[in-house]
């Protein structure tokens, strides 16, 4: 039977193993919307309506792309934590955050009570 540590150190792996596909992807998918805005089609055919929805598409994407970046952000984050040792603490409480909510977020930086909290300051805030 597999000690604790063994245990946990396996967890760890197969979060920086799920971390690092989220990375790779993000990335492939920024060069891909790179290489698509550096070689727009001519515009000289498409009309006023095609060029008024690859506008569109475009700032869609771009949102896409900002979004990413921020999650990749976040796995950076999260990588590093893995290095010091610190993933799967929460950032306000220090309590272990659950596995299972980790395995559902992996960039997870609050236990799910800090993150609770945090979301109705926000509504809070907002009302």
């Amino acid at each position: 039977m597999a000690s604790k540590k063994e245990s946990d150190k396996k967890d760890l792996e197969k979060f920086r193993k799920l971390l690092i596909q989220q990375r790779n992807q993000i990335l492939q998918n920024i060069r891909e919307t790179k290489e698509q805005m550096a070689n727009p089609q001519p515009e000289e055919f498409l009309d006023e309506s095609d060029i008024a929805s690859t506008e569109v598409s475009q700032r869609v994407i771009l949102r896409l792309r900002d979004r990413e970046r921020k999650l990749l952000d976040k796995i950076e984050k999260a990588l590093k934590k893995i290095d010091e040792g610190t993933y799967g603490t929460c950032e306000l409480c220090g309590a272990p955050i659950s596995p299972k909510r980790l395995e559902s977020r992996p960039v997870a930086a609050l236990c799910i009570k800090c993150k609770e909290e945090q979301e109705r300051e926000e509504l809070d805030y907002y009302e």
